[in-house]
């Protein structure tokens, strides 16, 4: 590891310490500025590579994640309640969230990359791991599948009852949205009969139950259904647990993109082999900056570059 790898190692783990010793990560100025330092650290592009950090910086690494998701979980129940409790229709304000224009930018991301391999619009879609503010599955369904019916899994029954009082008062959305608390583990016909599934990215923090996880949804899953996973890269790796292509056996890997705007999470694109198919998670070839991903960097500003692999060249 080198000198700017050793540097940034160590600017983490002071913040780290610093969120340890909160007494508490419900929102807070401090919470809050501690976070947007961390986020801030780990966001510019960085070849470093966390699978090689010394055990030290790797136990670190894992319980920040925790922390990390910890602060997540907190602050969108702070504002799932502050959406129910204030507005007749919550759906209408939900750009109150401070991060709303990431996860605006995140599902334009995952549904582009998506529908250049689905060969119909989605029907019925599974999003495991939902929250109490499932913004993912609300744009989605709002501006991206408009006809498809969601099913969203969280195993805490508090979040699951959070988010039923966000779409209460939207006839669509109350209709074609429904929260469901279940684990993961639990679920197994419920997982054949949808055309797409997401998995959130803190389903499975460390590497063990996230393979566990993907091993139970290659299991389940129907045969050509679409798999959307989020990772993360370089230094976004103290943030969120990684996903290596590799890992999806059972999958077909179709693409695999890795942001460098304020979009922190990776995402990858897969299929669910046919039954007797043999998956290695591989990606077959490489594309550099295909030209149809640009049309999203105006919403970062940033014009982001980025890599992506697929199994077939797409179209500019």
């Amino acid at each position: 590891m080198g000198f700017q790898e050793e540097k940034l190692v160590e600017k983490i783990s002071e913040i780290h310490e610093n969120i340890s010793n909160l007494p508490s990560l419900s929102p807070s100025k401090e919470v809050n500025t501690l976070f947007t330092k961390l986020v801030l650290t780990c966001i510019p592009p960085s070849p470093i590579d966390v699978s090689k950090l010394s055990k030290d910086a790797q136990e670190m690494r894992s319980k920040l994640i925790q922390l990390c998701g910890e602060a997540e979980g907190l602050l969108e129940s702070h504002y799932s309640d502050i959406l129910a409790n204030t507005y007749d229709n919550p759906i209408d304000h939900l750009a109150l969230f401070p991060y709303y224009s990431n996860y605006l930018q995140l599902s334009l991301l995952e549904h582009t990359l998506l529908a250049r391999h689905a060969t119909s619009p989605p029907a019925r879609v599974a999003f495991v791991g939902s929250g109490p503010l499932p913004l993912s599955s609300l744009v989605l369904a709002a501006r991206h599948m408009r006809a498809a019916r969601f099913h969203n899994y969280d195993v805490d029954p508090s979040a699951t009852t959070r988010a039923r009082r966000l779409v209460r008062a939207d006839p669509d959305l109350g209709a074609r949205l429904a929260f469901l608390t279940a684990d993961l583990f639990g679920l197994t016909r419920e997982l054949a009969g949808h055309d797409v599934v997401f998995l959130a990215a803190l389903v499975g923090v460390e590497r063990e139950e996230k393979l566990r996880a993907v091993e139970h949804l290659a299991r389940h899953m129907a045969p050509g259904a679409y798999l959307v996973l989020r990772s993360a890269h370089g230094a976004r790796a103290f943030l969120y647990p990684v996903v290596e292509p590799g890992d999806l056996k059972g999958f077909e890997v179709l693409s695999v993109y890795h942001p460098s705007d304020e979009v922190i999470n990776s995402v990858i694109i897969a299929r669910k082999l046919t039954q007797g198919g043999v998956g290695t998670g591989a990606v077959m070839r490489t594309c550099k900056c295909c030209e149809m991903m640009q049309g999203i960097n105006h919403l970062g500003g940033h014009g982001a570059m980025m890599e992506e692999m697929a199994l077939e060249e797409l179209p500019s």
